[in-house]
């Protein structure tokens, strides 16, 4: 289940997102966040849940026209599963039925069966 980000879980998703090799430095984690502070109506995060409740991983998303564009996702260790990337992907398409899902070129294997 995708749970929208809000600042109440600013540690959950830093530390999510600092598995991405682009978002170890502490820099770069930073400046990402600063895109969901700013109350963006481009720019998402989400956390997903497991069944268990736990807070498992994260996409982060922009929303164009026609689009969902899936920047990056994350899952923490032991978790990096191919039925928890479709879960996260099935979530999105939920949340966003009238537009169609793309990914950055790093995240297009999210699209193969």
């Amino acid at each position: 289940m995708l749970v929208k980000y809000k600042k109440d879980y600013e540690k959950i998703a830093m530390g999510l997102l600092s598995y991405l090799p682009d978002l170890r430095n502490l820099k770069n984690l930073q400046e990402e966040m600063s895109l969901y502070d700013d109350n963006s109506d481009e720019f998402f995060l989400y956390l997903f849940r497991d069944k268990d409740s736990d807070l498992i991983g994260t996409v982060g998303i922009q929303l164009l026209e026609h689009f969902v564009l899936i920047r990056y996702l994350s899952l923490a260790p032991g978790f990096r599963d191919r039925k928890y990337e479709q879960a996260i992907m099935n979530d999105l398409h939920d949340e966003f039925p009238k537009k169609k899902l793309t990914a950055l070129p790093n995240y297009s294997y999210l699209f193969k069966d």
